[in-house]
């Protein structure tokens, strides 16, 4: 009976203790390390912790040293006084202190959002990364926060729960009814639903429990009300250029009719409009519009066709289903610069977002829902980078876009090694690469325009017609153009049917652009009317060499029609004519890196220079030759890396090089030829093995020079191979060499001569060896005559070639002479 009490009352002690101990309490626990400030620098520290029983752990800053203490407990409630006191007992301490614990959390930890339906908005993060990789953007802290967005669009319903938050009204307007209000107008069958239903895919509140997200779900969101009324050019041309100091981003899901048989775009203030947004908006940086391509892909229409998303100043975005296949409505052209996800087949998933009458939806459809979903992502890169152009946020989308696992059967290699499809672009949006990318991007400068005439006078089309030209870029010029972006082919042409023509642009690195696929469904015979084809599939390519244009009837048929003008428009970046002589070309530097890492490291120059060693040059060193190279920087699930230009190593035994293969020498090393021929260095022992007869023909080849035969000479030995200074010159040193040799060897002889006097015997050596002599000797310039006669007196008898008697009377000379000669032969 008494143990009760007793139990309830250390239950209550434990139960305090428990809590006291808990760190998420106030009270202090002490570690067993201590902060202490000594004079005398670290030999006094280390003594004084020896002396004390502690560890120096190390100098932490000014006289600030880390001490610690093994026989204090890591975690106390209670300080040690005990070495507190000890510490401060000696003179050169002047501060100690033990240290506590602090509670310290993160603030960038990354949850998932709660909304009820963003489990099913697969399209921005899945498990199987066939996303747009929106949680690797949002885990580096990136939501749009202090971007702007604006829908161009039939209105947005500003008072929806999911876009309240965000709203901004200094981005929205009435166009059609000219006032500030664009609520749209209500009707039995929702008509006007489709800019509420962009707007929440871009900037729909997170974590507020209604509906999903928008990939940028903290941005600021607004729209313009255009759509719900007559569109005219002054219409688009208002809409377009609404506030673009305080809007960066125009999202747009319209266009002419999709009927395959329309070509239409902006007119003249729409046109201005844009101009206007990308040399004027956000403070000169550019307003970015981004695009929808069209739903005309069941008419076989071509994008090329729309004026709009064909135009350089517009993102043109396309449109996937949710397994990677083209949507049966997607238009293909040269034009579109990337993709993300929309609807497809009935079993394929479409896009989460808000709707009218302040619903939600799971339905929203065609690329009008990929467009808002690029122009979310490109809000995220903006806040990474507020310094961002119109130009750099394209460049953006082509370095970091993915084919990932897009299906189509038009996958190329473009001539810098990127892979780009009429019906994708460059491939999906990557929205955790951009960010990462954004943040280290070097702008790339103005934009440069070369425009060149293709056609001298109108040509026949009939039913193939071939324009070939060779371009410098406009080299030389204040616009030449080294890098590419946008190229455009301004075509005026009369055709008796239109859509039986397909027409191709191919740049001189071989990549070849649809500008224009067949389209059944247009009859005209209006032909085309100054009508700018454009295509983004060269891009950072080098625009110099052949451009053709190719016009084919693809039906077959016994159509007409004529090529009136073609000018060819390259849009890009370039560099200023330099001194190639300047010793510094070489130096490597980061003022024109264009792309750095996380680690602040150049990865990429700007146009014109080349990587090398972390820095950018504008010519090789000595020792190394430009040359392709993938990019070294990865992010998320990008999957193909661009190449980039770098200087690597010369292949040995190049000593320099024009490129990368062992046959591409310029110059050798010591004791090294080159061969002009094949571009290989040879060392001189390996040519002597290969051909031990040239060597022998140069010295017949110079034994003939005298009597003008030489060249001829040359080409029969060495195979009519022409020899440049560089292989002649070991020949020609040897056979004055041996020339030299052979006037000392007759000189010896012919004093020993006079001084014995005439011979009795002559040396026998037949009509045709003496001849050949006496012609060998001419032809080594020794200046010898017919009538001049060597004898050689005491030959040994085994050399002889008569029967001739002894000549005893003479025997020492002889023995005197034939160890002479002996000792001539033997040298």
């Amino acid at each position: 009976m008494d143990l009760q009490p007793a139990r309830l009352l250390l239950g209550t002690v434990l139960l305090v203790l428990t809590v006291s101990v808990s760190p998420g309490r106030a009270e202090k626990i002490y570690t067993n390390t201590w902060a202490v400030h000594i004079a005398g620098g670290e030999q006094e520290a280390n003594h004084i912790a020896e002396k004390h029983g502690f560890v120096n752990l190390g100098h932490v800053f000014g006289d600030i040293y880390h001490f610690r203490h093994h026989r204090v407990v890591k975690r106390s409630l209670s300080d040690h006084r005990g070495y507190h006191v000890r510490l401060h007992s000696e003179a050169q301490v002047t501060w100690a202190e033990q240290q506590e614990i602090k509670q310290r959390v993160k603030r960038d930890i990354y949850s998932d959002p709660t909304d009820p339906k963003f489990a099913q908005q697969w399209y921005l993060t899945n498990p199987n990364q066939h996303d747009l990789n929106a949680k690797s953007a949002w885990e580096q802290g990136f939501t749009g926060k202090g971007v702007v967005v604006s829908i161009l669009d039939d209105g947005i319903e500003k008072n929806h729960p999911d876009l309240i938050q965000n709203y901004d009204p200094d981005a929205s307007y009435d166009v059609n009814d000219g006032d500030n209000d664009p609520q749209p107008r209500y009707t039995q069958l929702n008509d006007n639903r489709h800019g509420t239903r962009c707007a929440g895919e871009v900037a729909a509140v997170a974590n507020n429990g209604i509906c999903g997200v928008g990939v940028a779900y903290n941005a600021r969101i607004g729209g313009v009300r255009m759509l719900d009324g007559e569109v005219t050019d002054m219409v688009e041309a208002q809409s377009l250029s609404r506030n673009p100091q305080h809007i960066h981003v125009y999202s747009a899901s319209w266009g002419p009719e999709d009927d395959g048989k329309t070509v239409d775009g902006p007119a003249k203030l729409a046109k201005e409009a844009f101009l206007r947004g990308v040399t004027e908006g956000r403070g000169g940086l550019g307003s970015i519009f981004v695009w929808a391509s069209g739903n005309g892909g069941r008419e076989k229409d071509s994008c090329n066709c729309d004026g709009y998303t064909n135009s350089i100043y517009t993102l043109s975005i396309s449109s996937s289903t949710q397994y990677g296949n083209v949507p049966w409505y997607s238009e293909a052209c040269s034009s579109t610069l990337a993709t993300t996800y929309s609807s497809g087949n009935i079993n394929e998933k479409q896009i989460v977002t808000t709707d009218l009458r302040q619903k939600c939806t799971d339905s929203h459809t065609g690329t009008s829902a990929s467009a808002p979903l690029a122009a979310g992502i490109i809000a995220l890169a903006l806040e990474a980078n507020k310094n961002l152009s119109w130009r750099d946020m394209q460049h953006l989308v082509v370095r970091t876009s993915r084919p990932a696992h897009l299906t189509t059967d038009d996958w190329k290699t473009n001539g810098v090694g990127r892979k780009v499809s009429h019906s994708y672009g460059y491939g999906l949006l990557d929205a955790g690469a951009m960010v990462s990318m954004a943040q280290n991007w070097t702008s790339v400068g103005p934009q440069r325009t070369c425009i060149i005439s293709m056609l001298n006078e109108p040509k026949n089309i009939g039913g193939h017609l071939v324009v070939t030209k060779t371009l410098d870029g406009c080299s030389g010029q204040a616009n030449f153009v080294s890098s590419l972006e946008h190229v455009q082919a301004q075509l005026t042409l009369s055709y008796n049917r239109r859509g039986n023509l397909g027409i191709y642009l191919i740049s001189p690195m071989g990549t070849r652009s649809t500008l224009l696929a067949p389209r059944p469904h247009d009859y005209s015979s209006e032909g085309f009317n100054d009508w700018a084809f454009m295509s983004t599939h060269s891009w950072d390519e080098d625009p110099r060499g052949e451009w053709t244009l190719e016009i084919r009837n693809t039906a077959g048929a016994s159509d007409y029609g004529t090529l009136t003008q073609f000018m060819l428009v390259l849009y890009g970046s370039g560099t200023d004519t330099v001194d190639t002589s300047s010793p510094d070309l070489s130096q490597a530097n980061n003022g024109s890196c264009k792309t750095f890492d996380l680690n602040q490291n150049c990865i990429e120059c700007s146009p014109g220079f080349l990587l090398f060693q972390q820095g950018c040059v504008l010519a090789c060193p000595p020792g190394y030759t430009g040359g392709p190279e993938p990019l070294k920087y990865a992010q998320g699930n990008w999957v193909t890396p661009p190449s980039v230009k770098t200087c690597q190593p010369c292949a040995p035994p190049c000593l320099t090089c024009r490129g990368l293969t062992s046959q591409d020498c310029l110059s050798c090393p010591p004791h090294n030829h080159l061969d002009s021929v094949t571009g290989t260095c040879l060392h001189q022992n390996q040519i002597e093995r290969e051909s031990p007869d040239t060597l022998a023909g140069v010295a017949g080849v110079a034994s003939l020079h005298e009597s003008g035969y030489a060249g001829a000479a040359a080409g029969e030995i060495m195979g009519s191979r022409p020899l440049d200074s560089s292989s002649r010159m070991p020949a020609t040193v040897a056979v004055l060499s041996c020339a030299f040799i052979a006037a000392a060897f007759v000189a010896v002889f012919a004093g020993l001569q006079l001084r014995n006097g005439p011979a009795p015997k002559r040396l026998l050596l037949g009509e045709t060896g003496a001849g050949s002599l006496r012609e060998g000797l001419r032809g080594l310039g020794l200046g010898l005559g017919t009538s001049r006669v060597i004898s050689y007196k005491g030959i040994p008898s085994a050399w002889r070639e008569d029967g001739s008697d002894s000549e005893a009377d003479e025997f020492d000379v002889h023995n005197e002479r034939t160890a002479f000669i002996k000792t001539q032969s033997a040298l």
